[in-house]
């Protein structure tokens, strides 16, 4: 591979379905794309970093989806959920809406990186409360958490925002979060300052008005 041709980074995983797991031959595509001397970075956010030629993203990244693996751009843009590992079983953990969130914001463009975090019970595995977006599944219903910081002398737990959602709230509230920071949010304002300068409650406000006059 030509060191002097441009590369793209990707993140890249299992998908939700596999949580932080990759199988055989997932590792496998992966590797061939990797000359010796190439490093795999493992995030803390389930996601491998790779760096693949700019004429070749769209090649890679169909080679990726045939064996199951999700590509995502690295930058200011939402991240792929972050998840516990579903240790009761998908349906009881709410596998299916912790996709259907993953497929709704993740790669999307924000002011600065954001960090959605998921867990299915209040054990709390996915570390929900210490990232931007936290969702925490009790019983039938789905708290929601923003605001948390894991890292820096002001670190802090997210603030619950609304509480015992069903899917379809959930959804439509996470998604108008993300669409509001993307549009109101200054250039490289993290998302707890974002929520700090707007205001919870004046954000809940608009978000409740949305939602009622659509």
């Amino acid at each position: 591979m030509d060191e002097k041709e441009t590369k793209i980074k990707l993140a890249v995983n299992g998908g939700i379905a596999f949580g932080a797991k990759l199988n055989a031959r997932q590792l496998t595509v992966i590797t061939e794309y990797l000359d010796d001397g190439d490093e795999l970075e493992l995030t803390t956010f389930q996601q491998l970093y790779i760096e693949v030629p700019e004429d070749k993203v769209e090649v890679v990244k169909n080679r990726f989806k045939e064996v199951g693996l999700s590509c995502y751009p690295v930058g200011n843009f939402v991240k792929s959920l972050r998840t516990c590992n579903f240790c009761k079983g998908a349906e009881r953990e709410g596998m299916p809406v912790a996709i259907e969130i993953n497929e709704r914001i993740a790669g999307k463009p924000v002011p600065f990186t954001l960090k959605p975090a998921y867990t299915g019970c209040p054990i709390g595995c996915g570390e929900p409360l210490v990232n931007d977006i936290g969702i925490m599944k009790i019983k039938d219903g789905y708290d929601l958490y923003i605001g948390g910081k894991a890292k820096g002398k002001d670190a802090q737990i997210g603030t619950l925002f609304m509480e015992q959602l069903i899917p379809e709230q959930l959804y439509v509230v996470v998604e108008k979060l993300v669409d509001m920071y993307a549009e109101q949010g200054k250039k490289r304002e993290p998302f707890f300052k974002f929520i700090n300068r707007f205001g919870i409650d004046h954000l809940k406000n608009h978000i409740e008005e949305q939602i009622t006059n659509e």
